[in-house]
């Protein structure tokens, strides 16, 4: 497949890069370049991801980095058994964790919603760091959901990290998920305040959490085309026409949300248990720049907002 002159292959991450000392000159830099254009295709263009990945995967299979760029460019295109067979070859390959929530995620992708939960509660989960036990958090709950266990999916995400007033890289997409849980639980102005506080925390739009919060409130967005009929039929033109809002609940307090062991089947929220993340050594909160995870506490059918793995 082509790549642009402007591609050179320094673009990738310095790890990876270390990693590809292994290859001979020629062959590294080549690898390099289909995988800078697997990171830069994966979100718009993840068919091409693919494609650019299978060609890295050919060239150097051997090479942890690029078994793990397949494994997301898989996923991306929702090739879920073929992604947790490259994920598991990078875990052999390195053993490390990380990898650990996609791989579940991988699960419910497959339709096995209960191995993803058996996965939540491995004794791995306790080596990950915040941002991987908040990512299990989130595939927990969406597992939880695609059994039908909606209150037991909204218990799941109540945690510190989701009562807590500080933003952290996770914090829109488990406050989405819980005001996703929510919604469709049908506690409507809960899940509008919690769709208000995701759009608070979501600077970089990672989350449709603005349009969804616009539904609740009436707002409709016109298409310009339609417009412009308006205005040959004599219509007065209006891009968004809005109803009274719904009404605001309060804040949740940070002592009424209590931890949760996401495997637990008989969920009860006065039985929450906030120990098993609040005993974690505090460690880097952030992740290693490589493409994300779906928002996996969202339900897994086809266009549900964010990265699940049927929507």
């Amino acid at each position: 497949m082509p790549i642009p002159d402007d591609v050179t292959g320094d673009e990738i991450d310095k790890d990876v890069r270390q990693e590809l000392l292994s290859l001979p000159k020629g062959l590294a830099e080549e690898v390099s370049r289909n995988l800078v254009m697997v990171a830069r295709l994966i979100d718009e263009d993840p068919e091409g991801a693919y494609a650019y990945s299978r060609i890295a995967l050919r060239l150097a299979s051997r090479v942890a980095a690029v078994r793990e760029a397949a494994g997301f460019a898989a996923y991306a295109s929702q090739k879920y058994s073929e992604a947790l067979a490259e994920f598991r070859a990078a875990r052999r390959m390195t053993g490390n964790v990380d990898l650990w929530p996609v791989m579940a995620d991988c699960e419910r992708g497959m339709g096995r919603p209960e191995k993803a939960l058996d996965m939540a509660g491995a004794p791995d989960v306790q080596k990950l760091d915040k941002a991987g036990q908040v990512e299990m958090r989130l595939v927990a709950a969406g597992a939880r959901r695609d059994m039908g266990q909606l209150d037991a999916a909204i218990v799941t995400l109540q945690s510190p990290e989701l009562a807590s007033h500080s933003v952290q890289p996770w914090t829109a997409r488990l406050r989405y998920a819980y005001a996703d849980a929510l919604l469709a639980a049908g506690r409507e102005d809960e899940a509008r305040e919690w769709f208000a506080k995701a759009v608070e925390s979501d600077k970089d739009g990672s989350t449709d959490a603005s349009d969804r919060l616009a539904e609740l409130d009436g707002v409709e967005f016109v298409d310009a085309l339609v417009e412009d009929d308006e205005d040959e039929d004599g219509a007065e033109p209006s891009s968004v026409r809005e109803a009274d809002p719904a009404s605001r609940t309060g804040d949740l307090d940070a002592d009424d949300v209590d931890d949760v062991d996401a495997t637990d089947d008989d969920i009860d929220e006065d039985d929450l248990d906030d120990e098993d993340l609040d005993d974690e050594d505090e460690r880097d909160e952030e992740s290693a720049d490589r493409p994300g995870t779906r928002r996996a506490g969202e339900s897994g059918e086809e266009g549900d907002g964010e990265d699940a793995p049927r929507g």
